[in-house]
C-alpha cells in the first residue's frame, strides 16, 4: 500500500503560483502512475495532471501551459506546479496513484487506489 501526504496549499492572488508536493512512502512511486485530483465546492473531482510510470505526462485543457507536474524520484515526491493560478482553481487538491497500466491519457477518479487527504488551494481575484 501506498501512503501520499500533500503539503504545500495556500491562498494567492490571481497570477501567482504555487507548488503542491506528495510525500509518498514507501519508496515505490517509479511503480505507479500518478496524478492530482482537484475538486471545488458543489463539482464532482476532476483530473489536473498525470504522469505515468513511463514517464508521459496529460494534463486538463483547463491546466494546460499554466501546471507541470514533476516526480523526484530519489525523494519520491510528486509535485504540481501552478503558475499563472485564476480563481477558479480554488479547490481541494489531491494526490492519487493506481497500479493499473495507464498509457497516454489522463487518470480518471475511478481508477484509483490511493488518494491522498488533501491540500486546500484558495486564489483570490
Amino acid at each position: 500500500a501506498l501512503q501520499l501526504t500533500e503539503s504545500g496549499g495556500g491562498s494567492v492572488q490571481a497570477g501567482g503560483s504555487l507548488k503542491l508536493s506528495c510525500a509518498i512512502s514507501p519508496n515505490r512511486a517509479s511503480l505507479f502512475t500518478m496524478g492530482w485530483f482537484r475538486q471545488a465546492p458543489g463539482k464532482e473531482r476532476e483530473g489536473v495532471a498525470t504522469l505515468t510510470s513511463g514517464g508521459y505526462t496529460a494534463y486538463a485543457e483547463f491546466v494546460q501551459g499554466r501546471f507541470t507536474i514533476v516526480r523526484d524520484d530519489p525523494a519520491n515526491i510528486l509535485y504540481l506546479q501552478m503558475n499563472s493560478l485564476k480563481p477558479e482553481d480554488t479547490a481541494i487538491y489531491y494526490c492519487a496513484a493506481t497500479s493499473r497500466p495507464v498509457i497516454r491519457r489522463q487518470l480518471r477518479s475511478g481508477e484509483i487506489d490511493y488518494w491522498g487527504q488533501g491540500t486546500q488551494v484558495t486564489v483570490s481575484s
